[in-house]
This record gives structure tokens, C-alpha cells and sequence, in this order.
């Protein structure tokens, strides 16, 4: 009573292709497969920031600025 026949689904199909037409599904699994595999290239980066992006301020090292030279000028 709970579960449909091979009929009900032959309609829902129709339905479906008829609504969304042969192209935009196709288009939509397109995109959907090329969201994988950009996640899965991501997992693959690691921790590696991508490019152009600023390091966050915990891999910055800090270094001591440079400190020009005086010259001592004896006084008299």
C-alpha cells in the first residue's frame, strides 16, 4: 500500500523530464560533479592557503626590524 509501482514511477519520470527538461539535468549533474571535485582537489591542498590569499598572523615570524648604524661622535 506504502510503496510505489513500476507505473507510478514510469509517471514520476515523465513528470520530472517534462518540468526540467533533458538539458538542465544534465546541466545540474555537471555542476554537481565539478563541485566534487573541487572539494576533493581542496582535501587533497591540505593546509596550504591558496594563492593570494595573506598567511594568518600565527605563521607570520616575526623578525626584529633593521637598526641603521649610529656613528659615535665623541664629545669634547
Amino acid at each position: 500500500m506504502g510503496s510505489f509501482s513500476l507505473f507510478h514511477w514510469i509517471i514520476v519520470i515523465i513528470v520530472v523530464m517534462l518540468l526540467f527538461g533533458r538539458g538542465k539535468i544534465s546541466d545540474l549533474m555537471g555542476d554537481v560533479a565539478k563541485g566534487i571535485n573541487s572539494f576533493k582537489k581542496g582535501l587533497a591542498d591540505g593546509d596550504a592557503p591558496p594563492a593570494g590569499t595573506p598567511a594568518p598572523p600565527s605563521q607570520i615570524t616575526s623578525q626584529p626590524a633593521p637598526t641603521a648604524a649610529r656613528e659615535e661622535v665623541p664629545r669634547s
